[in-house]
């Protein structure tokens, strides 16, 4: 498989996170607008397999970044290493939360991700529209603004980065393994 079918694939699989991105908002709006009870055999199903997609979708994009380093010899820059500080340790964290059915860990999971989104919209903004001063994370050695991967015209591998984090904030979000949450869920709304 050559680099051009993995940043393809890699690509198509960013895009279909922000598809998930969606299933997982307009659920939510749903239920909001037409009440707790709508959608509830959905959003258990979901949520139940929610935490081991989203340790897929860590080891997947770990796996995809080792790739693009390792195999091709990109060469990442600082803020593409902030990114990786934030995902790597989902693949094994979430490995271990999914294993012990362990929904409790978006406390600690989200926060950490939501830094990581932040620092991939700036990535992306960048690398879409370079500032003519450069920035501070920028080396003339591994400039944040060279786009190795830039598939449909807009993805690139910050962009993936954050699809990642996306669908994996969504995912934890909502997470569960039994109808508990939900009955106090309806108990709270009902009260």
């Amino acid at each position: 498989m050559t680099v051009q079918s993995f940043s393809f694939l890699f690509a198509s699989f960013a895009l279909l996170c922000w598809v998930a991105v969606a299933v997982v908002a307009v659920t939510a709006i749903v239920r909001r607008v037409a009440g707790p009870q709508a959608l509830v055999e959905f959003r258990n199903g979901l949520g139940r397999v929610a935490l081991p997609l989203a340790w897929i979708v860590a080891a997947v994009t770990m796996a995809g970044s080792l790739y693009y380093s390792k195999v091709q010899g990109y060469v990442p820059c600082e803020l593409c290493w902030y990114q990786r500080i934030v995902l790597y340790p989902f693949a094994v964290i979430l490995a271990i939360a999914a294993w012990r059915r362990d929904s409790s860990i978006r406390v600690y999971a989200i926060p950490v991700l939501c830094i990581g989104v932040v620092i991939s919209v700036y990535h992306s903004w960048i690398q879409w529209f370079p500032p003519a001063s450069g920035t501070s994370f920028c080396t003339t050695d591994t400039p944040c603004t060279l786009k190795y991967v830039d598939e449909f015209g807009f993805v690139t591998l910050p962009f993936m980065a954050l699809s990642a984090m996306a669908v994996i904030i969504a995912l934890l979000s909502i997470s569960r393994y039994d109808d508990s949450e939900e009955l106090v869920e309806e108990v709270e709304i009902q009260s």
